[in-house]
């Protein structure tokens, strides 16, 4: 890729970044623009490498930088610049209190796992309705499927938990939802749609979805700039 070409798609990444950003209303609920920065830094070469539904324009974020107790997932619409969802996910047992800090990929670790995930199919188990995640993160994340780290539902999601214990319930890895919103989620993001999951500051996460050169690349391609 030659300089000026990487200075166009750069520039282009950027007021691409910003613009939606804003329309989508982000800066008020709490998304700093770097997180969301990098959320699409690794949608873009996701998409490229085909990894990702074509069809679908859903982003999830987790933002475990956020306590607990407050709203750290937003799904939204990369089409019409939209969160269509924005609500409280709990994080491991073994990962923290009211912060997320310490992760793991481990089989057995009841940690959460951070990077970028492809959501898979639906499967009504123990917790209802419920979304198989494909972790696509080597050494981060990849062992999500054999350690059960599914979306779901769960009671102790909840204001009134929150109210109670000073702290949101903890799940065993999964990001599980509050019990009145995770169908609708799961419906949103099923089958092929990235998720996020970024690391709180001091916690080490290099990716190389985050490379920017590859995801330059890939958002010029997918936007149809080369």
């Amino acid at each position: 890729m030659s300089e000026n070409r990487r200075a166009t798609y750069l520039a282009a990444f950027e007021q691409h970044t910003l613009h939606t950003y804003a329309l989508a209303g982000l800066p008020a609920s709490g998304l700093p623009l770097d997180v969301y920065r990098q959320a699409l830094m690794g949608y873009y070469q996701l998409q490229k490498r085909g990894l990702a539904n074509p069809s679908k324009n859903t982003l999830t974020i987790i933002d475990f930088n956020r306590s607990s107790r407050l709203k750290r997932l937003w799904v939204i619409d990369l089409q019409k610049s939209r969160v269509v969802h924005h609500t409280l996910v709990a994080h491991g047992i073994n990962t923290g209190q009211e912060f997320a800090q310490a992760f793991s990929n481990r089989v057995g670790s009841e940690m959460s796992s951070l990077g970028f995930y492809v959501t898979s199919h639906t499967y009504t188990g123990k917790h209802g309705l419920s979304l198989r995640l494909r972790g696509v993160d080597p050494s981060y994340n990849t062992n999500a499927a054999s350690r059960a780290v599914v979306v779901h539902g769960a009671e102790y999601v909840c204001e009134e938990f929150v109210q109670r214990h000073g702290r949101l319930g903890r799940s065993q890895g999964c990001p599980a939802l509050p019990m009145k919103e995770s169908s609708a989620i799961i419906r949103t993001i099923k089958d092929g749609t990235v998720l996020f999951a970024h690391a709180p500051s001091g916690v080490r996460y290099d990716s190389d979805w985050l490379e920017l050169d590859p995801a330059l690349q890939a958002f010029a391609q997918v936007k149809g700039l080369n």
